[in-house]
């Protein structure tokens, strides 16, 4: 396993890091089974572990929290606010009120008394980044967390935090969790180059593609990834932009095999090849996935095969752009780009 600087903070992570998404009801993971994945992850290297308030509205915190019971100093623990946490309007969003009651919660079901990364998992349009930047400065001067981060925002706003944080006197974001992978390159034209700028550390989530990169979506085979159930029409094959992932995985699975890797290591290897990445984001179901994806923590991949990955998906596309999630507001409603 190979570790990284968060950012400027001084931690050292693992460039593969375990994300706990699947844990519960939303990967049909069982306690055992999360406590298995988290004990082979950890025994492999792996030292953040990564999760959320809104995974399985709590379950995926409380069973993180008991697969780390009595080692949770040995790790890196990260987890989120922000999404809806029930139907109460208030129950959401980063206003003060919330993330106080948000972090709260969080650390009760993960049984802790801090997290090392308090994330806010999207912007809020709703909320001042005042608001949101000094409610998270107190919680880290009161020793609840020890630093926070980002997740999902558009470069612009990374900005404007950053910005806001100076000009308040408080304390900053210091990591970003976007998306990436080799099917998902947009973030390399906006959101990276201004993480670089500010030297925030990047833990980059799908690092497979939503499975597209697992090996479990191929020309000619049944789809066999749990995520097309969940989302069928990001696999539906009729749809243009799926038809695009499609022709280039398998550009890029002939690409592996002649490189002598597997698809996975190709696709893992390629987001940690990134010098403005910190961490990929793995989120195995079973150890079994886990396992296929530890093989990639040693993974360096030599210019040669990126140049040819270059060549598959050019720098800076997004193959499916319907699915990205720090889009401006601006391109998904008509009317915030009509002067009225």
């Amino acid at each position: 396993m190979q570790y990284r600087t968060l950012g400027r903070t001084g931690v050292q992570v693992s460039t593969l890091a375990l994300g706990a998404m699947n844990f519960g009801a939303i990967g049909r993971t069982t306690q055992d089974e999360a406590t298995a994945i988290v004990d082979a992850a950890l025994e492999a290297g792996i030292n953040l572990v990564d999760t959320a308030d809104m995974y399985g509205q709590g379950e995926s915190e409380v069973m993180v929290g008991k697969a780390i019971a009595g080692r949770r100093d040995d790790l890196v623990l990260a987890t989120k606010a922000t999404m809806p946490m029930g139907d109460e309007r208030n129950h959401r969003g980063n206003s003060r009120r919330w993330l106080v009651r948000a972090l709260e919660d969080s650390l009760r079901r993960l049984g802790v008394d801090h997290v090392d990364l308090y994330q806010i998992h999207r912007w809020d349009p709703a909320t001042s980044d005042e608001e949101a930047l000094s409610a998270l400065t107190d919680l880290q001067r009161a020793g609840k967390i020890r630093y926070f981060g980002s997740s999902t925002f558009p470069a612009y706003r990374i900005v404007q935090a950053q910005w806001a944080a100076r000009e308040h006197h408080l304390g900053r974001y210091v990591t970003e969790q976007p998306s990436y992978s080799i099917l998902q390159r947009g973030i390399e034209a906006h959101v990276l180059p201004v993480t670089e700028e500010y030297g925030m550390g990047v833990l980059a989530w799908s690092p497979l593609a939503s499975g597209w990169l697992s090996g479990a979506v191929r020309a000619g085979q049944e789809i066999s990834t749990s995520r097309a159930k969940v989302v069928p029409e990001r696999f539906d094959l009729d749809v243009p932009a799926n038809r695009a992932r499609l022709d280039a995985v398998e550009k890029l699975a002939k690409l592996a095999d002649a490189a002598g890797l597997t698809l996975i290591q190709l696709a893992l290897g390629f987001v940690t090849a990134h010098p403005g990445v910190t961490s990929a984001l793995i989120g195995p179901r079973t150890v079994d996935h886990l396992r296929s994806q530890l093989e990639a923590a040693d993974t360096v991949l030599p210019a040669d095969v990126l140049d040819e990955i270059d060549a598959v998906v050019a720098p800076g596309v997004d193959l499916a752009p319907g699915e990205k999630f720090d889009t401006p507001p601006s391109l998904l409603d008509p009317s915030l780009r009509r002067r009225r």
